[in-house]
């Protein structure tokens, strides 16, 4: 037989006996932590290439991802000059051709739906935000908008994949996996990358998340987002069963770890190492997430602060305050997922929805940050996959209306870690259909990320397949310089 067949072989049969070893030992939940990937054997140690490359201004990132696309004509890009378009078809001028999801392709027109909310200048900075977000309005000069961002992608799946990952192709490791291995973690108690998902009021049937999505790829499979369950224990089997006591626990674990590395010096297998990391922080998390998650100790003021949901354990408020405490604790990659943003139809009542859901709380944590002299040095970054069309998905009123995925621009937010705040980037065009100045790619808000960690994504590499890959690919991308402190 093939020699790579038998490692390949060896390799499942060997996982299939650890998987069903921890089973007995009640260590079932470690299996949402690896990533198998028989492929690693070809990978080689990332390369930074004199780490920092840059100046340092960020040590950690919060990531405040909101699934399904929120409309930024409703929220942060107003066009009220579309009052009087009304109901009109969209100009050919305008769509240019650009080609439509299958959700509207068969429309026989394109009425021009203009938003019906209000929105007023905020701060000295005089950024325009939507009477749906009164909190964010309230810190608008910590704010950084880019009204200018645009993707490649025109359907959630691919749009998604392709913000965690730069890739619209799923198997590619996510940037939180991607900072985990190149820049390791300050706590050796918690993982590197955790990951909170939360729905609110949006519909549960909207489009889905996969663990793919904080997936390691090609890296070593420890370095894969860790998912905090968002109802009962975050994560499973963090107590002990009856009978088995610490020690007895941590002897096994010593037995187990030294049959692995037995194996290991047999087949070099890479898989072999992760499992034995992941055993060591399962371990680990036993003491410090139960710790993390009690918020017993939190003044009620700072509760308050976060909105009435922070009680409920995997609301997106309560992950607000598990992400700030998470980054006290110096994770370096809160990936928050609030999905339900996806509003074909019956927008206005939707939107109003998630608005309630996430606008306190966002709020409440960039100040909480920053009262803590944590802002300075976490980036916050808010947004979803794509936009939202200015002409209506389905029939149009007076006061309903539904929008169908716009690829071509769309808002997004950050705060902190070294940006500028209380500024606006990016101009779109009358009909918020097409940018007008300073278009901002997905590889470039990577780069910029990556600029701010001190990291310059031209040389942050990883030998894969004979090529150097990076999380900003082959395209042409650059820190966009002008939100840079």
């Amino acid at each position: 037989m093939n020699p790579f067949l038998l490692q390949a072989q060896d390799a499942i049969n060997r996982r299939s006996f650890l998987t069903s070893t921890s089973s007995l030992l009640g260590l079932t939940a470690l299996n949402s932590l690896l990533s198998p990937n028989l492929l690693q054997a070809a990978s080689a140690p990332i390369s930074l290439n004199g780490f920092p490359h840059l100046p340092i201004k960020a040590k950690r990132v919060i990531y405040l991802f909101q699934s399904g696309a929120p409309s930024q004509m409703d929220l942060f890009d107003p066009k009220p000059q579309m009052a009087k378009m009304f109901g009109k078809d969209l100009p050919d001028s305008i769509r240019q051709g650009q080609r439509l999801t299958g959700m509207t392709s068969k429309q026989k027109n394109f009425p021009v739906a203009p938003s019906i909310f209000k929105f007023a200048e905020h701060g000295q900075s005089r950024a325009t935000i939507s009477e749906l977000m009164p909190h964010l309005a309230g810190i608008a000069d910590e704010l950084c908008f880019i009204k200018s961002m645009h993707t490649e992608a025109i359907n959630h799946d691919p749009a998604i994949t392709f913000f965690q990952t730069g890739r619209q192709i799923a198997g590619y490791p996510s940037m939180g996996s991607w900072l985990s291995y190149g820049l390791g973690s300050e706590n050796k108690d918690l993982p590197a990358f955790v990951v909170l998902t939360s729905f609110g009021s949006g519909r549960r049937d909207d489009q889905p998340l996969y663990d793919r999505l904080w997936g390691s790829g090609f890296l070593p499979a420890q370095h894969q987002g860790v998912k905090f369950r968002n109802s009962g224990d975050p994560v499973l089997y963090l107590s002990n069963p009856n009978g088995m006591t610490a020690a007895t626990r941590r002897a096994t674990l010593d037995d187990l770890n030294a049959l692995n590395q037995q194996r290991f010096g047999v087949v070099g297998d890479p898989e072999i190492e992760a499992r034995i990391a992941q055993y060591e922080m399962a371990f680990r998390m036993q003491t410090s997430v139960p710790e993390l998650t009690d918020l017993s100790k939190e003044p009620q003021h700072i509760l308050d602060s976060y909105g009435p949901d922070v009680k409920r354990p995997g609301s997106y408020a309560a992950n607000c305050l598990l992400a700030r405490r998470l980054a006290e604790r110096d994770v370096r990659f809160v990936q928050l997922f609030h999905m339900g943003w996806d509003q074909h139809g019956q927008l206005p009542k939707a939107i109003r929805g998630q608005c309630q859901d996430t606008d306190q709380a966002t709020a409440a944590l960039i100040k909480d940050l920053k009262e803590r002299g944590l802002l300075e040095d976490t980036l916050i970054v808010w947004g979803g996959e794509f936009g939202r069309t200015i002409y209506s998905q389905g029939a149009l009123t007076q006061d309903n209306y539904g929008r169908d995925h716009h690829p071509r621009c769309f808002t997004i937010f950050l705060a902190g870690g070294g940006i500028k705040p209380g500024m606006t980037l990016g101009e779109t065009d009358d009909f918020c259909y097409n940018i007008v100045r300073d278009p901002v790619s997905i590889f470039d808000l990577h780069a910029t990320m990556l600029n701010r960690l001190g990291i310059d994504h031209e040389r942050f590499t990883h030998k894969f397949q004979g090529l150097d890959a990076k999380l900003t690919g082959v395209e042409k991308a650059r820190a966009v310089k002008s939100i840079l402190l």
